[in-house]
């Protein structure tokens, strides 16, 4: 991976206030397939009914509600990126998945999603977000954040596959592999606080 900041780009929470940019971020598609990151959180069967606009619905009624559930990146005003971060139990697929269930007790907060826009990958933006989600999380009074990452066995890895995040990224950021319970999905934390 050669992820390289070329670009200076800063970092806001999902608010009702910025939402309109997270929907042009994400576009008519939700980023992909309708998803509008709420997949972790639903069964398949919720989300298969909810899939596009339901799911589009559910994310800003949870951000009306006061829920931050991530980061936006900007370069100059443009949203160019998003992190998904919130405590892990805010993701109750984790604790159903052979992979990615939960290590120990730890009260940690989880980054499950990644998203950055075409013109602007490879160049440092998802390091500044997972930078900015271990920041958040400590102002938020936690102590460790976690990510799935994905270790791709062929480089470059498709975009669309790319979502988890990638390991080196989350090696750039700081961020430590603590399991791997497959060859491809390294489990990474970074303690905050």
């Amino acid at each position: 991976m050669n992820e390289k900041p070329s670009r200076t780009f800063f970092i806001r929470p999902l608010t009702p206030e910025t939402w309109s940019d997270f929907e042009t971020l994400f576009g008519a598609n939700g980023a992909c397939g309708g998803c509008w990151c709420r997949w972790w959180q639903l069964t398949n069967k919720e989300f298969e009914a909810q899939k596009g606009e339901g799911n589009r619905r559910a994310m800003q009624a949870a951000v009306r509600e006061g829920q931050t559930p991530g980061l936006l990146a900007y370069h100059e005003e443009e949203p160019v990126g998003w992190v998904a971060v919130e405590p892990r139990k805010a993701y109750p697929r984790l604790a159903r998945s052979k992979i990615l269930r939960p290590l120990d007790d730890e009260p940690v907060w989880s980054v499950v999603c990644q998203f950055v826009t075409k013109g602007y990958r490879r160049q440092g933006v998802s390091i500044q977000l997972l930078l900015a989600a271990a920041d958040y999380v400590r102002k938020q009074g936690g102590r460790m954040v976690e990510g799935y990452a994905v270790e791709p066995k062929k480089s470059p890895m498709p975009p669309v596959f790319a979502f988890y995040g990638l390991a080196a990224a989350f090696r750039a950021a700081g961020y430590k592999e603590v399991v791997r319970r497959s060859e491809t999905r390294p489990i990474m934390r970074k303690e905050v606080g």
